[in-house]
């Protein structure tokens, strides 16, 4: 079920981001010779009007074929080269290249505004001013990696609802009375009730002490309730923590890719296609706003990969045309090609690498 909601999201994701390039091409003039989803070998296709739709085995991915991206022959006629994508002026041009990202910011702000419409879990400390935060409960937020907290089992969304040892406890628990409960209790073992999803369960934890010598679990937490808003606040909250993702997620990129360069990078940082599955699956399993917010994430994540200056992105196009903008000419299509091709197969290596990442994680 994991893997069929992972294609439907991939699906949306993909189809929205082409969407993106494939308006704007059509609304400037320019001839879209192929719309696809996935990549080769394809399974069906069909032609409308100049356009051929495919569907194709890959599901790791899509593209537009817009006509003279890459270049037009010079046997083709003058009316097709009024048509193609190199004859737009480059303001167009790069209007066509930042339709996608755009495409996926937007589906990005519309699934956050409909969480917010629906009821989206959110931090009672960051909640707008005069709303009120329904369902409040002391949520894990992070579990360090290697913690009492992780080997006993508790994982991040998890709602704390008492912490007890044989001869002490407490109920509905703030953040502030967990850090006092451990830290009075020592090492000694505590037991933890607590709501996973609907699910009420409970395990042992052993704190340690931590690097100030303090006994610690190793959890982040925060209070956190379903924050639903009117359809006006909540389009303005959508966008507000769309660009907040965004930004978030565009610092997270710079300090992966210098720590990569650096020598220093934490590929566990790092999840690709399987690893995807199983974290739409653990979404799915909180509940459809869970799965929408996470939708949401995914279409940020796409749109900062795409906006990064690499060949065969849509980032790396666009630094093409700002070189052609500062030299004054266009850049042989011939060596365009051979680049854009030398960055395709680099990053059909990393998706093979995070992709074998993501299998031994699961071993």
């Amino acid at each position: 079920m994991s893997i069929i909601i992972f294609v439907v999201i991939l699906l949306v994701l993909v189809v929205s981001h082409e969407f993106g390039h494939f308006i704007v091409a059509k609304k400037s003039g320019i001839r879209v010779d192929e719309f696809s989803f996935g990549f080769p070998p394809k399974i069906f296709g069909k032609k409308v009007g100049e356009t051929t739709y495919n569907f194709n085995a890959l599901p790791f991915g899509g593209y537009v074929k817009i006509f003279g991206e890459n270049g037009v022959d010079e046997s083709v006629s003058e009316e097709d080269k009024k048509r193609s994508f190199t004859s737009k002026p480059r303001y167009i041009q790069a209007g066509v290249l930042i339709a996608g990202v755009v495409m996926n910011f937007l589906v990005a702000w519309f699934l956050l505004s409909i969480g917010y419409m629906s009821g989206l879990p959110s931090s009672v400390a960051m909640a707008p001013q005069g709303v009120t935060v329904n369902n409040q409960y002391l949520t894990v937020t992070s579990v360090v990696k290697g913690s009492p907290a992780e080997i006993a089992g508790l994982e991040t969304r998890d709602k704390l609802l008492v912490l007890k040892t044989e001869t002490d406890r407490t109920e509905t628990p703030s953040a502030e009375s967990v850090k006092y409960f451990i830290k009075k209790h020592g090492n000694e073992s505590v037991t933890v009730e607590y709501m996973r999803g609907s699910e009420s369960k409970s395990l042992v934890v052993t704190p340690i002490n931590n690097k100030e010598g303090i006994p610690s679990i190793g959890i982040a937490m925060d209070i956190i309730g379903t924050l639903k808003l009117p359809i006006h606040k909540a389009v303005w909250e959508g966008l507000k923590l769309t660009i907040d993702w965004t930004i978030g997620t565009a610092v997270g990129f710079y300090k992966l890719i210098v720590g990569a360069l650096a020598g220093t990078g934490d590929m566990s940082a790092v999840t690709g296609p399987i690893g995807i599955v199983g974290v739409v699956g653990d979404a799915a399993k909180f509940g459809f706003v869970y799965l929408l917010s996470f939708t949401a994430l995914i279409s940020i994540n796409l749109a900062v990969i795409n906006f990064l200056p690499f060949p065969a992105l849509d980032g790396g196009r666009l630094l093409f045309l700002l070189i052609e903008k500062i030299k004054g000419s266009r850049i042989k299509p011939e060596i365009a090609n051979v680049v854009n091709m030398v960055g395709f197969g680099i990053l059909m290596l990393l998706m093979v690498f995070i992709t074998y990442h993501d299998i031994v994680k699961l071993i």
